[in-house]
């Protein structure tokens, strides 16, 4: 292993520092991420280690020359843990790979468990009644022989991660799981081997198939989160035209960008770098960046950057940061950062999975010693080790969360609500405070002319038509009204002005106001400071287009929804001043205006610090590392790839509404999970004693164990809200929405 050449994956700091991301396989539990931080820390020169439970990823950094990257790899293999260099192709097969192994051994636990059961039901009542010794050994065999075979294939997710975990010399809770599973079928082949009462191949199958249900929800949970660096590559020019030293241009790669270079930008191409402009004019659209939509105009010295696309003139752009280091990439960090930052959250959850093993174990033993002190047999110590590991498995505690989240998750998809994240409904339960984007979150994603109802109809048409012969982001607001027009035959755009075409006879012009000779400011629509304008002539006709986002049709009734319900709600935003200050005035929250994506971050944190649970409510790029830093998140369908993926939910439509039935419902979930957790935790408390004490047979064990399961998933069931459909005093549609009566 430490052959191996891992240098070309390392990233290297200005100041001595070094960095490498691997993938790692065999992260099951909390007590996962310990166990690799631990050994990672131990290593003499590593400065840190940070494990990503969601992408299942660890990020290692170190001081250069104290550590060779082959010889951590090598340290995770030692633990048990294989790892790898990250690669997000490589990791999304992987997630895809454990799902379909999981979906598969649920199958064959789920057909062995229903098989052996009609058995099993057959011979408890035989044994009331006058079943024959002999058809109660073939049933008993009959069961061993559907057992053995469906927990060799069903079991191999905790047998082989117990049997890695051990050969470490360290636990995790697929140790107790597998001995429990093992223990009752060695149990169940020596009673049905002397003939005995009892078996309990249904014992170790049914434990099985409601512990892999548990694991294949939190599978399919996680794998909707995903690595983004495939998504930003894309998002930002890949290539550039640089300009040569006699004037000529060269394509190249973004990365063969150096600072002081000078790269060429035409129209409707993305900058590839930050940089300043050194010749040119033009405006660009910077919504990748802001979340602004409306395109600002760039002259000489003015700042863009990497992402930016040009709308009008070329430019020439002074490269000021190297590949890696745009504002771009900067997100990414931002996001790697926050997502990092929420894996710690686990820690509680990693000290319980460090002391559940040993205690079972232990408590198993005890009891076993107990039992051959007080004179038993081994066959009786055995049975009784057997229950109190049986009795003591952590089902219908594992199953206490994933139950609701699958019954809350289900009503949610209803409503088209997707849960990106599996802890999601128990974060939205403790929000005290919701924080909005405004673009494309409170306002329409796209810019509509707010004042077409005061242009006449023709007017509108003929400008409607024009427009479509522009790729302006204002342009194409205006061709929506052109209502299945034909664009004007000799319509031409002159870059940075407007575009021109004849009609009738005369000339029609459409775009600034200097370009159709039109005094700035002689049209009321001009005293809205956060729309845009166009400006249109022909002839004597005149008329002037404010173009802005509009508020979405129920922004205010989710508001005020979400204010009745003690909600402290605010608007962090990207945009301009006037454009944010009228929807923050109209919905009557207030808001900051003008934030970067490491903006958006510290005000989070600052109230976080604070003491309050934040949750955000965002669509763009700039909101990407925002959504990954709150406490819970959201983001509506239409936002960006890496947007969605950073939320914890997304939701469809054009609506607000379903953040409201989300918070809802999520609060309605958090109860059910409470409650089923209090269940599951007086079970183990009353269980545990009646099995040591040999009251309870390993069959009782695991009936006591299934019927706890199946209480809990019959609670979790009522995170299905069955109220009819009506309308609030607020004015949201209601969250609880009549569904119908389950079979």
């Amino acid at each position: 292993m430490s052959a191996v050449d891992l240098s070309h994956y390392v990233t290297a700091g200005d100041d001595g520092a070094c960095h490498l991301d691997l993938a790692v396989e065999g992260i099951h539990c909390a007590g996962c991420i310990g166990a690799i931080e631990r050994r990672l820390s131990a290593i003499p020169g590593v400065t840190e280690a940070r494990v990503n439970f969601t992408l299942r990823r660890v990020g290692i950094d170190w001081r250069q020359g104290a550590v060779e990257p082959a010889t951590l790899v090598e340290a995770l293999d030692k633990g048990g843990f294989r790892a790898r260099p990250f690669a997000t192709g490589a990791g999304e097969a992987e997630s895809d790979a454990e799902m379909k192994r999981l979906l598969r051994a649920l199958a064959v636990a789920g057909f062995a468990a229903m098989n052996i059961m009609l058995l099993s039901v057959s011979v408890w009542a035989g044994n009331l009644t006058d079943i024959t010794p002999e058809t109660r050994d073939l049933f008993h065999w009959l069961s061993a022989l559907i057992a053995l075979p469906a927990v060799a294939y069903a079991g191999r997710p905790f047998f082989a991660s117990a049997w890695t975990a051990l050969k470490a010399r360290r636990t995790n809770m697929d140790v107790p799981i597998s001995i429990g599973v093992l223990l009752a079928l060695g149990v169940s082949l020596y009673e049905t081997a002397i003939s005995a009462e009892h078996a309990y191949f249904d014992s170790a199958i049914m434990l099985l198939f409601f512990l892999l249900a548990g694991r294949t929800l939190d599978q399919a949970m996680r794998r909707r989160t995903r690595t983004m660096a495939g998504n930003l590559a894309a998002l930002k020019g890949e290539t550039a035209e640089l300009i040569q030293p006699d004037g000529s241009t060269r394509t190249v790669p973004a990365a063969a960008i150096h600072v002081g270079r000078s790269i060429l930008v035409q129209p409707g191409q993305r900058t590839a770098a930050d940089g300043s402009i050194t010749a040119g004019t033009s405006s660009v659209d910077e919504s990748l960046i802001t979340g602004e939509t409306a395109p600002r105009a760039v002259r000489l010295g003015d700042p863009v950057y990497a992402g930016t696309l040009n709308l009008a003139g070329a430019l020439t752009v002074k490269a000021t940061a190297l590949s890696g280091e745009s504002l771009v990439d900067e997100v990414q960090r931002l996001l790697d950062k926050a997502t990092e930052a929420r894996s710690r959250r686990v820690k509680l959850a990693d000290r319980a999975a460090r002391h559940y093993a040993p205690v079972v174990h232990l408590t198993a033993l005890l009891a076993a010693i107990g039992w051959l002190v007080a004179g038993a047999g081994i066959h009786q110590a055995v049975l009784v080790a057997t229950a109190v590991l049986i009795i003591t498995c952590p089902c219908a505690l594992a199953l206490a969360i994933p139950a609701v989240q699958v019954a809350a998750a289900g009503a949610l998809f209803r409503r088209g609500i997707f849960l990106n994240a599996g802890d999601a409904l128990e974060r939205l339960a403790e929000v005290d405070t919701i924080v909005f984007d405004k673009t494309g979150t409170l306002t329409t994603a796209e810019p509509h002319v707010v004042n077409a109802g005061a242009i006449p109809p023709e007017v509108l048409r003929t400008a409607a038509r024009l427009a479509l012969a522009s790729r302006h982001p204002l342009a194409r607001a205006l061709a929506m009204d052109a209502h299945g027009e034909a664009p004007l035959a000799d319509a031409r755009e002159e870059a940075g002005r407007g575009i021109v075409a004849t009609i009738d006879g005369m000339e029609a012009r459409l775009g600034s106001a200097a370009f159709c000779d039109v005094p700035a400011r002689t049209n009321a629509d001009m005293d809205n400071e956060a729309a845009s304008h166009l400006w249109f002539r022909h002839g004597d006709t005149v008329a002037t287009f404010a173009i802005a986002q509009t508020l979405k049709a129920d922004a205010e009734a989710v508001i005020a929804a979400l204010k009745s319900r003690g909600f402290d709600c605010r608007i962090l935003s990207g945009d301009r001043d006037a454009a944010v200050a009228p929807v923050a005035a109209t919905l009557g929250i207030p808001y900051v205006a003008g934030m970067k994506p490491a903006d958006k971050i510290a005000a989070l944190q600052v109230l976080a610090a604070a003491g309050h649970r934040v949750a955000m409510i965002g669509d763009g790029l700039n909101d990407a590392p925002a959504l990954a830093e709150a406490h819970v998140s959201l983001s509506p369908i239409s936002a960006l790839d890496i947007t969605q993926a950073q939320a914890d939910a997304v939701f469809l439509g054009e609506r607000l509404g379903p953040v409201v039935e989300a918070f809802d419902i999520g609060r309605r979930a958090r109860r059910l999970m409470n409650q089923n957790l209090g269940f599951s935790v007086v079970y183990n408390f009353a269980a545990v004693p009646l099995a040591i004490f040999g009251i309870v047979t390993p069959l009782i064990a695991a009936l006591a164990m299934s019927g706890s399961s199946i209480a809990v998933t019959l609670n979790a069931l009522r995170a299905r809200p069955r109220l009819p459909v009506a309308k609030r005093d607020d004015g949201v549609a209601s969250t609880l929405v009549r569904e119908a009566s389950a079979p």
